[in-house]
């Protein structure tokens, strides 16, 4: 099982911007990976676009977005085009990724049981540690919550020592 406080479980994935991404390129930074069940879906729809409008203030952070999917690079972009998402989706096609994180699993829904993508979040810090994970995460408010636990985060470590 992933715990908060353990290093992220590295990997590679294809990106949005045609290249790419592994975990290693964002050392030196705080991360958020947010993985979600499927593009231009109502929930997931809302999640892209609350991070998006408040992508300018976890770069400010020094903080990069990813969104993870099954989804098709292809999928991917016709998501990233329709709503202006400014941050790179990740696809994970083969379910690598997905397993490693443990967010493949079994869901129900209506009484049918599947597989699917369970909605979480990571929040990693600038050495790759895991300092934050939210599960079966409520879409609305939510990228405002994890915006406010790095601003914590944040300011926390900016406090002076001693006080």
């Amino acid at each position: 099982m992933i715990k908060e406080n353990t290093q992220a479980p590295s990997f590679k994935l294809l990106s949005t911007n045609n290249y790419e991404y592994s975990l290693k390129d964002s050392l030196g930074k705080y991360v958020v990976i947010y993985f979600y069940p499927k593009d231009d879906t109502p929930g997931c729809s809302i999640e892209a676009r609350d991070f998006n409008k408040l992508l300018p203030k976890f770069k400010r952070l020094n903080c990069e977005v990813f969104g993870v999917s099954k989804d098709s690079l292809k999928s991917h972009d016709k998501f990233k085009d329709k709503y202006k998402i400014k941050f790179d989706l990740l696809s994970d096609q083969d379910l690598k990724i997905l397993k490693k994180y443990k967010v493949w699993a079994k869901k129900k829904f209506m009484g049918r049981e599947f597989m699917g993508i369970l909605r979480t979040t990571f929040l990693i810090d600038n050495k790759g540690k895991i300092i934050k994970i939210w599960k079966n995460v409520k879409v609305k408010d939510h990228a405002k919550e994890v915006l406010n636990k790095l601003n914590t985060i944040v300011k926390f470590k900016k406090a002076p020592k001693g006080l």
